[in-house]
């Protein structure tokens, strides 16, 4: 009965329990959800409001993955795995490695997916998570780079949904994050006499992480704000905000959607811009 209710009637759905002064899934509206994240080879712990609460051992999200991570916020599950290769340098950036970032949502995660090549949420959620990396510097490209214009190190991330519950871009920063801290690479040198790559397995080195970005949603419900809210439909949202940064810094991205059309880099653009659009939704429930 209550999903028959919250797909017919979403904005009165809501409306209910936001009266309350609570959440569907029973937290209180400031209430962060329970976030577990498994780190490859490492730890699993259990982390509510930046407190650990239990670890236990464990022995990788992804084997075959150069590094890996689990990350489960409230009901959402995201697991990142980075593969690395070598590979030349371009021109233009002779001293700068790369970082290839992919986003997939199958259809497994929620009823809304389908399978095949990747919608317009999964390419934004690619674009966003691209866009922090850059952005935060949370690592240089110049740090990959083996030997100028010969040979520079690849990251592939892949980021995949494993059940859908809201706070996506959230959930696929920190998986980012917490598996590029357990990337280990081998040793890596240009033969002078041959000029062929030489790695050596036996000595490896951690990624320098230089920033740990943090992404929080904003859902505009009404006139309240949420933060770090639960799964809204596009329904039932006037406009959603999703703003990564790192300590003393500036955002490191911003994503918006239902309406936003302008890419936010200052607090005081982001507010006016979020007042702006909020006005919009109301004028728009208003004529329709």
């Amino acid at each position: 009965m209550a999903a028959a209710f919250k797909t017919v009637e979403p904005l009165e759905y809501y409306r209910r329990f936001l009266k309350e002064n609570c959440r569907p899934d029973g937290r209180e509206l400031g209430e962060f959800r329970t976030t577990t994240v498994n780190i490859g080879k490492c730890l699993c712990g259990i982390i509510i409001m930046g407190e650990v609460l239990l670890i236990s051992g464990y022995r990788g999200s992804i084997t075959t993955a150069d590094g890996s991570a689990l990350v489960k916020l409230g009901n959402t599950t995201v697991i990142c795995g980075v593969k690395a290769e070598l590979a030349a340098p371009a021109v233009d950036s002779a001293n700068k490695g790369y970082i290839v970032p992919n986003v997939e949502l199958p259809s497994l995660c929620a009823e809304r997916f389908r399978s095949g090549p990747p919608g317009e949420e999964a390419q934004a959620a690619s674009q966003f998570i691209a866009d922090v990396i850059e952005n935060s510097q949370m690592i240089v490209k110049e740090d990959l780079c083996i030997a100028n214009g010969k040979l520079a190190w690849v990251l592939y991330c892949d980021i995949i949904c494993l059940d859908y519950d809201g706070n996506l871009l959230d959930a696929s920063v920190f998986a980012l994050l917490s598996a590029l801290k357990n990337v280990h690479l081998p040793l890596v040198t240009i033969n002078e006499e041959t000029g062929l790559s030489e790695v050596n397995l036996k000595q490896k080195n951690p990624l320098i992480i230089r920033k740990h970005p943090v992404a929080t949603s904003f859902a505009v419900f009404d006139d309240q704000s949420e933060v770090a809210g639960l799964l809204v439909s596009v329904a039932a949202a006037a406009a959603r905000l999703v703003v990564a940064a790192v300590a003393r810094q500036k955002r490191a991205g911003v994503s918006a959607e239902e309406g936003f059309a302008q890419v936010c880099s200052r607090q005081s653009q982001a507010e006016t811009t979020l007042r702006k659009e909020k006005g919009k939704a109301g004028r728009s429930k208003r004529s329709g």
